[in-house]
């Protein structure tokens, strides 16, 4: 099995750390361009691809045989075939590919129909990963939560109740979570937190989801909390 990863150098980083152990029969290839892809793809069996969301018409560019793991953080798989406009898209799985949560003990994946289960556990299995399916749906399940309650903490922050020192300490002794809201901020990336919250909040309106002022503006300054 050969797999391509797509990625910046960060999540190749964490790529390479979640599946260090070599495997028999598995081989890798890393590119963090778009460019030649039709020519770099062609030998693939199965394609980590973390930038498709980014340019979904790329999504044509991968033959209906290859395994296609998608980074569907902020994407539902269903709409990004359509926005492809696809008859017969490959066997699409979406895979949660923030920072920090991708190289976890348990995969969190999501598939495009029933018919993709079969060649995910394949693949996981010859990965030597256990894997978490859950619905196809914008944010998935990780992440919505996650940065819901980095939403939340901003907006105590924003109101003066309390500061990200505090904020964090309480949160890690008060409910045993392994980082506080604003350590997780930094290490998800204060622009992934924000754009994963806006997919969430356009796509169910749900006012939980709505992102505070202050993690706008940090956003807009590219600052860390």
């Amino acid at each position: 099995m050969h797999i391509v990863v797509l990625s910046g150098p960060e999540m190749a980083a964490e790529f390479k750390q979640k599946f260090q152990e070599e495997r028999e029969g598995v081989s890798y290839t890393f590119l963090q361009s778009h460019n030649l892809l039709d020519e770099q793809l062609k030998p693939a069996d199965v394609v980590f691809d973390f930038l498709l969301h980014e340019q979904p018409e790329r999504l044509s560019l991968y033959a209906p045989e290859q395994v296609v793991f998608c980074n569907a953080a902020t994407v539902q798989l269903a709409a990004l075939v359509k926005e492809a406009a696809l008859e017969r898209p490959c066997t699409l799985i979406g895979f949660n590919g923030l920072p920090t949560l991708f190289n976890r003990p348990v995969l969190e994946v999501s598939v495009l129909h029933d018919g993709c289960t079969a060649k995910l556990h394949e693949v996981c299995q010859a990965l030597g990963t256990d894997y978490l399916l859950v619905d196809d749906r914008v944010g998935m399940v990780t992440s919505r939560i996650i940065c819901m309650i980095i939403n939340e903490a901003c907006y105590t922050l924003q109101e003066k109740t309390a500061g990200i020192h505090d904020i964090d300490l309480g949160m890690k002794l008060g409910t045993n979570y392994p980082k506080g809201p604003f350590e997780w901020a930094n290490q998800i990336g204060v622009k992934n937190v924000y754009e994963v919250l806006q997919a969430v909040y356009e796509d169910t309106k749900e006012e939980r989801y709505k992102i505070c002022p202050l993690l706008k503006t940090k956003y807009l300054r590219s600052e860390r909390f």
